[in-house]
């Protein structure tokens, strides 16, 4: 009998530094390491997209973009989405997995444009699809994009990679006693004031119903873990 999971399809967001030792560039050893998470998932027949972000290559908010008009700044940042995005689809492709890269910004000779439709279909056919680009809109976040597309997708959970084992009530870098919480409400990090996501990324998955799972990706096999419904990080669900 094949083994019950509690997730179907994931949703799963990493920063662009994630994907670098020292939070610039692209660190060939970490994107094996993204690799060798995932494919035991996809082994088990759960369905996964990854949104990325591009910190690692430009920011839209950063220093370097102070000078900068903000639609300009985040079209730059969205390229760097779709540079990260290929990185990783090459990653999975050598490590002899399906994979596709799909961009909100049309560039065909890069790379398909993202459709709802055609992400669905590459996920039926086991594909990893990774999607760059962002929303193709400037002024909006990769939560935000990672939450759209995880609702178009159809998928159960957004699984935001982060540095921490979920959500605590205060930063447990700088406090021994913060506490960490297993499972909240959308209206519990507004009470609480927590910082999971952007405002429009938290909103949008709470009238989407769709929950935010948030982990540290430098734990190996949570990935796999979670989606076999064990206790991970922590599980952000709709009020």
């Amino acid at each position: 009998m094949a083994e019950e999971h509690r997730f179907r399809r994931i949703l799963l967001k990493l920063s662009g530094e994630a994907l670098a030792d020292d939070g610039q560039g692209i660190t060939p050893s970490i994107l094996a390491q993204v690799v060798e998470d995932v494919a035991p998932v996809v082994a088990a027949g759960v369905q996964v997209g990854i949104v990325v972000g591009a910190g690692n290559i430009f920011r839209g908010m950063s220093d370097a973009a102070s000078s900068m008009r903000r639609h300009v700044a985040d079209s730059m940042g969205m390229l760097g989405t779709v540079i990260n995005a290929l990185a990783l689809q090459e990653a999975f492709v050598q490590a002899g997995l399906q994979a596709t890269a799909l961009s909100a910004i049309p560039m065909p000779s890069v790379c398909d444009s993202f459709s709802a439709r055609r992400a669905r279909e590459l996920l039926d056919q086991g594909h990893v699809v990774i999607l760059g680009g962002g929303t193709g809109n400037p002024y909006v976040t990769t939560d935000t994009a990672a939450v759209l597309r995880g609702l178009e997708i159809g998928a159960d959970v957004v699984m935001k990679a982060t540095k921490v084992d979920g959500v605590y009530d205060k930063d447990p870098a700088k406090h021994d006693d913060a506490v960490k919480f297993d499972r909240l409400t959308h209206l519990d990090l507004v009470a609480k004031g927590l910082k999971v996501m952007d405002g429009t990324a938290a909103t949008m998955s709470q009238d989407g119903g769709l929950p935010i799972l948030v982990f540290n990706m430098r734990t190996r096999g949570n990935i796999l873990a979670a989606a076999q419904g064990k206790q991970v990080g922590t599980v952000v669900v709709p009020s």
